[in-house]
């Protein structure tokens, strides 16, 4: 089990522009992990971590940074909800992986860090 309060508590030590790269890049790593089979358990811990990035961001940025954030939050939480299904069918696995990179490249230049 993680330690949630602990990650919690680094993670919020840095700027907001750093937090939305990490987030940024968990999305990335959810694109480059869904092309292989054996990596639905990662996959699934990066969907949990990300929602927590998000709870954790959204108080500290303006009202459309949070419009964008919670609609990518319902998306990995819709995801998540078919998740089985998801990866049991390659096509729908890789368009995951193909939103997951758009959504990363969103995410990155709301951070302002491009």
């Amino acid at each position: 089990m993680r330690n949630w309060a602990a990650i919690k508590e680094r993670y919020l030590r840095d700027p907001l522009p750093i937090r939305l790269g990490g987030l940024a890049a968990n999305l990335i790593r959810i694109k480059s992990f869904s092309d292989h089979p054996d990596h639905r358990d990662v996959i699934e811990s990066l969907l949990d971590e990300s929602k927590f990035f998000i709870e954790w961001t959204a108080p500290e940025a303006g009202i459309d940074l949070q419009v964008e954030l919670v609609a990518l939050q319902l998306q990995l939480a819709c995801w998540q909800r078919s998740w089985q299904d998801i990866w049991a069918d390659p096509l729908q696995r890789a368009a995951v992986g193909e939103h997951a990179q758009t959504w990363s490249e969103r995410v990155l230049k709301m951070s302002g860090l491009l």
